[in-house]
């Protein structure tokens, strides 16, 4: 849950990120786009003017036959030239000749602009960065009468900084949007770092499912499955801590008994009797050897791990001649029949050998130790879907005990007095893990009928 804090967190900061950066980004274009655009009609509106300016000296210029001249006095050029900010300049020239006005006035220079009645370009003139205009009037010989207007930079520096004042309500507008932003996550990720607050401080003390009318939508789905995950955590628990104390219990039991069993054979003076009493001593440990085998295997049985249960295709035939080969000599103490039908080739399926080879196990111990002495069991194996069946002679299990013996520690009416009830369990577990089922039936001489399905797919 302390994750779940910092990951309120990060969230928070991913989205001030996600929301910002296409914010800033787009401020950033229009900002680039007013500087140029303010530029752009800064040089326009003035280059205009000079245009203008130069234009007027048209109606100064005089022709004759031979000749062109400029009328114009002092007082009308300083009129032309008043400027209180910039300084001036202007010439009429025709063929290198200059006719009136500055000499040496630049005629070309860089980023030159054409308009629909001249051209103007930045130059420089007397030290001074300038932008000059110039115009072509009709002169006489077919040569051009050239007019230039040149002036400073100072009213235009002043005009774009004025436009540039323009931009600052858009940083403004940023600035209040990032406010605007900032408060609407925080008001978005507060409660949802409430929610994980509280999940936590409830985690530690306890598993309880989490109440679901005070979570966010967005957070229903994650917190079912938080749920359930707390849920299977409080089964798997309690599995095992009744698995604990039901081992603690059979095992206590049993060496309780192996004890006195030692105890009483220690006392026999009788050696028939010390042997007998000696014998008794190996069935328990046997007997105990058997539940020790079962609890070890019920404890590695763990109903989550079914997925990732390592299979192999398996032939089912082996291995139950396997398991009955281990249980040949039991059965044949007691004189009982031990069959094997099987079909003529192989009947494979994807499973973990020995696991279904205990609970095979589980259930011909059963068998055998159920069945009266004489008796018989008959282990089938079928195909399609692939499944083993086990059959005996003996007392069978009445109908309305069927469903219970498959739970833990669960023994029938007719069941003798040793056992301690997980054969069956781990069998039904086992199948559990690989998708399958146990049937338990009668059997063809009103017996017990056990059948291990698998799934159709596990068929060969």
């Amino acid at each position: 849950m302390r994750g779940a804090l910092r990951h309120v967190q990060g969230l928070r900061h991913q989205l001030l990120v996600r929301l910002m950066a296409p914010l800033l980004l787009m401020v950033v274009v229009a900002g680039m786009a007013g500087i140029w655009y303010a530029r752009e009609v800064t040089e326009r509106v003035f280059d205009r003017w000079l245009l203008d300016a130069a234009r007027s000296v048209q109606t100064l210029v005089r022709r004759s036959n031979d000749d062109i001249t400029v009328d114009h006095s002092p007082q009308l050029t300083a009129l032309l030239l008043y400027d209180d900010l910039d300084r001036a300049w202007f010439s009429v020239t025709q063929d290198d000749r200059l006719l009136a006005g500055q000499a040496g006035l630049p005629s070309t220079g860089t980023g030159e602009v054409w308009y629909r009645r001249g051209s103007a370009f930045d130059a420089q003139f007397q030290g001074h960065a300038v932008r000059v205009v110039r115009v072509e009037l009709e002169g006489i010989a077919g040569s051009p009468v050239v007019v230039l207007m040149a002036e400073t930079l100072r009213k235009r520096v002043r005009a774009e900084k004025e436009l540039m004042t323009l931009l600052w309500p858009m940083v403004a507008l940023l600035a209040a949007a990032y406010a605007a932003i900032v408060v609407a996550v925080r008001r978005t990720t507060v409660p949802l770092a409430a929610v994980a607050r509280r999940w936590k401080d409830q985690s530690q003390e306890s598993l309880a499912p989490i109440a679901l009318h005070d979570v966010p939508q967005e957070l229903e789905g994650f917190a079912r499955s938080h749920n359930e995950l707390l849920g299977r955590i409080r089964t798997m628990l309690e599995r095992e801590r009744q698995f604990a104390a039901t081992a603690a219990h059979q095992l206590r039991t049993t060496l309780t008994g192996l004890q006195l069993g030692l105890s009483r054979a220690q006392g026999l003076a009788d050696h028939t009797a010390m042997r007998e009493a000696v014998a008794q001593l190996g069935h328990g440990i046997q007997q105990s050897s058997r539940l020790v085998q079962q609890l070890l295997t019920l404890g590695a049985l763990d109903p989550e791990g079914g997925r990732d249960m390592v299979r192999a295709d398996t032939d089912l035939v082996d291995l139950a001649q396997g398991v009955g080969a281990v249980l040949m000599e039991q059965a044949i103490d007691r004189g009982m029949d031990l069959e094997l039908a099987a079909p003529h080739g192989p009947v494979h399926a994807p499973i973990q050998p020995d696991l279904v080879a205990e609970a095979l196990s589980n259930v011909l111990d059963n068998a055998l130790r159920y069945t009266p002495r004489g008796g018989r069991v008959l282990v089938e194996i079928l195909q399609r879907p692939a499944r083993i069946v086990v059959q005996d002679s003996g007392p069978g299990i009445d109908l309305d005990e069927r469903h219970l013996v498959l739970d833990r520690y669960v023994r029938g009416r007719r069941a003798p007095s040793e056992g301690s009830g997980l054969g069956l369990a781990i069998v039904r577990d086992v199948m559990a893990l690989h998708g399958g089922s146990v049937e338990l039936g009668d059997s063809a001489w009103q017996g017990l009928k056990v059948t291990l399905r698998f799934p159709d797919t596990a068929s060969a």
